[in-house]
């Protein structure tokens, strides 16, 4: 059984759109940390605008080394309604997203990863799917854009089981769901 593993990239107001901004904060450390879970990985899970935006980037980047040729070849599972021709080593799941990711799971294998992707994260907290939640936390207020949970969300608890820090400030948080909010 697979678990599937979210990382978000967020500031402190809570922002996740086009994270731009974490740039400054970005290191050696951090990208072994990334390192980290895509290694854990047996494929990528994501929506639609996250997959458009990385299967532009990523492929011009083969030559940039060994993580980066593992991000180009690992599977993808696109969560879409829209996208009718996808590449980049990806599959379309265009039906009941929920059915899906549960038989995802239920496969044998390391974690299904997903990067960014903020509208199936939530739908995945929403449905029960989603077995951790690393919010990678950047000390900056961007003041504008999408938020990771929007108003209308049925409340949910979350536990702490842990925390990796870097020298540039972000902290990751690696939360675990722990059923309704009292």
């Amino acid at each position: 059984m697979s678990k599937i593993v979210s990382v978000v990239y967020i500031s402190m107001d809570g922002v996740v759109e086009e994270p731009a901004w974490t740039a400054p904060y970005w290191s050696d450390d951090h990208g072994k940390f990334q390192a980290g879970q895509l290694s854990q990985s047996r494929a990528l899970l994501l929506g639609r605008v996250t997959y458009d935006g990385m299967s532009q980037a990523w492929p011009a980047m083969e030559k940039a080394g060994e993580d980066v040729g593992v991000m180009n070849s690992i599977p993808k599972y696109v969560a879409s309604t829209t996208l009718k021709e996808p590449t980049w080593n990806a599959t379309v799941i265009d039906g009941d997203v929920a059915e899906a990711v549960t038989k995802l799971k239920a496969e044998d294998g390391k974690d299904i990863l997903i990067y960014g992707s903020g509208d199936l994260v939530n739908y995945l907290i929403e449905h029960d799917l989603l077995d951790e939640l690393k919010l990678f936390l950047h000390p900056v207020v961007v003041g504008r854009g999408k938020r990771l949970f929007a108003e209308g969300l049925d409340a949910k608890a979350w536990r702490l089981a842990g925390t990796h820090t870097f020298d540039s400030g972000a902290i990751v948080l690696d939360y675990r769901p722990a059923g309704p909010a009292a």
